[in-house]
């Protein structure tokens, strides 16, 4: 590309040279980062101060002019700005048309230079090189020239190194301009440095400078020259310090909802929530009538529960959220939910144990297949604390005493009936939504599922092959067809049926920011509103092989993350961060990435955490608390090889609400033949260990054939999923009861005892565990590959495993669809009735909480659509 010269002060000297330059600046060739530079013969672009936007000192100086005149001006100043403008652009639309007939010259005058070349003088296209072995000829006049390919190397060697003095020396002349029209504000917009670097103006903003040093760390995807035609900046893609902590930088909403849209969503969202909006009325009119027959009181007379917006309540003996009627104790505030109430009375109060279980450390040699140390004296420990022989029953009238002390109440007074929203609030919004649906009947939908026909192979993906099951392949879009509207209704289709969803090149829809573990890093550590930021040099990664927290320098962590680690016998080291970084906060400590993974969400009208129409956990208001739904990121370790201990995995869990999972980044880490010999050796070791242990615990059926065959080698791949069906749950849960002893868990111990074989979070299924799953009880999960942007909807109540076969950093947020509230239910009484102390127990959920105020403001949103359409 040819170029205008620039003089030093700014103004275009009218000569022409045929370079391909950049627009590279530097006041010093004695640095460190000026050798390196100079050693990339690359060349790019010059600009032309001419046809350069005003800079920001252009724009100093114009204010502080336009301020004096301003005095005089009074009321002209918005004309006489309208016709600067329209001077400002005739002015550049005429410097732009004679660059553009300059550079038709020169390159009319290329092409005749290349027929009067000097002898030996070679093009520097670095493509020729590769015909080294052949002779090379060249026009002199009307004579031929042939010359060797190592005279031809010479010379063109010669003339690279002629290139690079005149390209560094032009770099230099053109920092002198630079320098000469910015000043100080000659700075790279990355670092704020301009001093002894080589600096890049945007010929797209023509405002914003990056250094040499900044492109190649932070964006070694770019070259210079992508640099000068749009730098980071205007492609949304910077991730400089202030960037990275701004919001609203980007567009985060893919596609708008007309009004009728916006219409058809509330009333399938209102007709998804009213049963269950009546259950609750129905069961709290039950308590009430239970009520009156205690004492004759009305519903007036409940009295009101002292409780803010900003704290939730909870039952004190099956730790379920507590949303209106409740009882309490008015002399040690005990609280008890209606469902207790309603168990208590019936005779069949659940059953809720203390466990206090830990695991045996016998060492790190015994993790690696060796014996157990001698030294180790931790004793494996198996408590149970029952409280069926303790008597608490209801009296004959209906009511309820309170607990008693050893179930942490005082055993005395009476529990009364207390409400915590307004009276009749809850009857009011039933009859509300009843009125409403009655008035605006919902037409039926049609089937936009097309994966029976043979035409969409590409939006479909074999996960399993049950035999006699149509569920076998994955419904599996793409970015792009997930905004049509028929796709949302192909999506409900399967979404309704319990089935996970695949979406692929999510990250092909944003705008490209580096999700580089690096670059998070940097942008929590220059945080200097958060207190985060001074807790940044370490960070507490789960041992895989031990599943034991461990303090690890964060730069250490994050050089294993794209390196690697190891054990000192070789065995891979795989580490992960859970929930990073350590905040619930994620929006406000790393506002731009929020942004962009919102950016990337698929079908946002259900995954959409901030404004998603179908997401009734977006429902909520301002002044509730929320629960902790995400984004959280993910980042850990992986190998392509199964392990079979101390994998990098996620175990087999069920989550309480849906979620999305989006695959940000990976790394792979290449393993040498010396470490995969030892790896093998030492899986030997493992096998003969499990072996010998399990034909101690259960006799000589207890022999085990470990497979490690590893079936996934696809190099695009970043995880490997397995999702079970809800309907197979049952099958599932057996089989891990009766095999629990295989697997291991915290310090490699062996797992003795399950309370809950899928909600402990023990069990990861291996290859041959699967294998066996489907021998016993014919079952066998969904089993895919997630590659680079693909995101995985999973469903409420399926439960799932996750293995990384590469170092991955995820990212996923937790989201209600009006489809699964019924499985948000069942899973919230499934997590009631788990041991006392057990780490799944809480509802963080609260979702009939959510039910409530999401139909209180599909109302409120109707009514004001209603109110635009007529």
């Amino acid at each position: 590309m040819e170029s205008l010269v620039v003089t030093a002060n700014g103004v275009n000297n009218g000569v022409k040279e045929k370079k391909k330059l950049v627009g590279a600046t530097s006041l010093s060739s004695g640095s460190s980062d000026l050798e390196e530079e100079s050693s990339s013969v690359e060349c790019v672009k010059r600009v032309s101060n001419k046809t350069r936007k005003r800079s920001k000192a252009d724009e100093i100086k114009a204010k502080s002019s336009r301020k004096k005149r301003r005095v005089g001006s009074g009321g002209d100043d918005d004309e006489c700005e309208e016709k600067k403008k329209k001077q400002r652009s005739s002015v550049k639309r005429r410097a732009k048309e004679e660059v553009e007939e300059e550079v038709v010259d020169d390159e009319k005058k290329n092409r005749e230079r290349k027929l009067q070349v000097v002898p030996f003088s070679k093009a520097t296209s670095r493509s020729r090189r590769k015909n080294s072995d052949s002779a090379d000829v060249w026009f002199r006049g009307n004579e031929i020239d042939v010359v060797s390919a190592s005279s031809s190397r010479f010379d063109s060697e010669l003339l690279d190194s002629h290139l690079k003095i005149e390209y560094w020396n032009d770099c230099r002349s053109m920092t002198r301009n630079l320098k000469a029209d910015l000043g100080d504000l000659a700075i790279c917009h990355q670092c704020s440095q301009g001093e002894r670097r080589y600096l890049f103006i945007c010929t797209f903003c023509e405002e914003r400078l990056y250094c040499l040093p900044c492109i190649k760390k932070w964006y070694p995807h770019m070259t210079k020259d992508d640099v000068i035609d749009q730098c980071p900046f205007c492609r949304r893609t910077c991730n400089c310090s202030s960037c990275l902590h701004s919001s609203g930088l980007i567009e985060t909403s893919k596609r708008k909802l007309n009004n009728d849209e916006r219409f058809y969503h509330l009333q399938y969202l209102i007709v998804s929530m009213l049963p269950f909006l009546k259950k609750f009325c129905k069961a709290q009119d039950q308590e009430i009538e239970t009520e009156a027959k205690v004492q004759v009181a009305s519903q007036d007379d409940i009295s009101e529960s002292l409780c803010s917006n900003e704290e939730r309540v909870f039952c004190n003996h099956c730790a379920t959220s507590i949303v209106d009627l409740h009882r309490s104790c008015t002399k040690c505030s005990y609280e008890l939910c209606l469902n207790c109430c309603e168990e208590i009375r019936g005779g069949g109060l659940s059953e809720r144990s203390e466990v206090k279980l830990e695991f045996e450390n016998k060492g790190a040699r015994y993790m690696h297949g060796e014996d157990a140390e001698p030294s180790s004296s931790s004793v494996s420990k198996d408590e149970t604390i029952n409280i069926t022989s303790i008597k608490w029953n209801a009296d004959e009238n209906g009511s309820i005493p309170c607990a008693p002390k050893e179930l942490g109440g005082c055993g005395e007074s009476v529990l009364e009936l207390k409400r915590i929203l307004p009276v009749t609030w809850m009857s009011d919004l039933e009859h509300k939504a009843e009125t409403f649906l009655a008035s605006y009947i919902m037409d039926p939908t049609m089937s936009y599922c097309r994966c029976s026909s043979d035409l969409d192979e590409s939006m479909k993906r074999k996960a399993a092959s049950r035999d006699g099951s149509n569920d076998n392949y994955l419904y599996s879009p793409d970015s792009f067809d997930v905004l049509m509207q028929e796709e949302l209704l192909h999506f409900q289709e399967h979404w309704s049926k319990g089935e996970p969803v695949i979406v692929r090149n999510s990250l092909d829809i944003t705008a490209g920011l580096s999700w580089e573990p690096m670059v998070m890093w940097r942008a929590l550590c220059e945080n200097v509103d958060s207190p985060t930021s001074t807790n940044m040099s370490d960070v507490k990664a789960i041992d895989c092989l031990a599943n034991c927290a461990v303090k690890i320098d964060t730069r250490c962590f994050f050089e294993g993350y794209s390196k690697g680690r190891t054990y000192a016998n070789f065995w891979p080291e795989m580490l992960k961060l859970k929930d990073w970084p350590p905040s619930d906060k994620f929006e406000n400590l790393l506002p731009r990435h929020c942004d962009e993974f919102i950016s990337a969400l698929p079908f946002q009208e259900y995954s959409d955490p901030r404004s998603g129409i179908l997401n009734i956990a977006a429902k909520l208001p301002e002044r509730i608390l929320k629960p902790d739904l995400g984004p959280k990121t993910y980042i850990a370790y992986g190998t392509s090889d199964e392990l079979g201990r101390g994998d990098s995995v996620t175990k087999l869990h069920c989550d309480m609400s849906d979620a999305v999972n989006i695959l940000m980044h990976t790394a792979e880490v290449t393993i040498t033949e010396e470490q995969r010999a030892a790896i093998e050796a030492l899986k030997q070791k493992h096998k003969q260990q499990n072996e010998k242990e399990l034909q101690e615990q259960i006799g000589s059926e207890g022999k085990e054939i470990v497979s490690y065959e590893n079936e996934y080698h696809d190099e695009t791949g970043g995880a490997l999923w397995d999702i079970f069906r809800r309907e197979d749950v049952p099958k599932l849960e057996e089989y891990l009861r009766k095999h629990c002893k295989e697997f291991r868990h915290t310090f490699c111990s062996r797992v003795k005892k399950v309370y809950h074989p899928i909600h402990d979070q023990y069990c990861f299924l291996t290859v041959e565990h699967k294998r066996k799953l489907k021998a016993e009880f014919g079952i066998e999960p969904w089993t895919f590959v997630q590659k680079l942007g693909e995101a995985v909807f999973i469903p409420a109540g399926c439960p799932h495993q996750v293995r990384n076969l590469k170092s991955c950093t995820k990212v996923a947020v937790d989201f209600v669809s009006p489809e699964n509230i019924d499985e948000c239910l069942r899973l919230t009484d499934e997590f009631r009735q788990l041991p006392k102390n057990h780490k799944a127990r809480e509802d963080k959920l609260e979702i009939k909480k959510m039910v409530i105020y999401a139909v209180e403001q599909a109302l409120k949103e109707v009514e004001t659509l209603l109110a635009d359409l007529s």
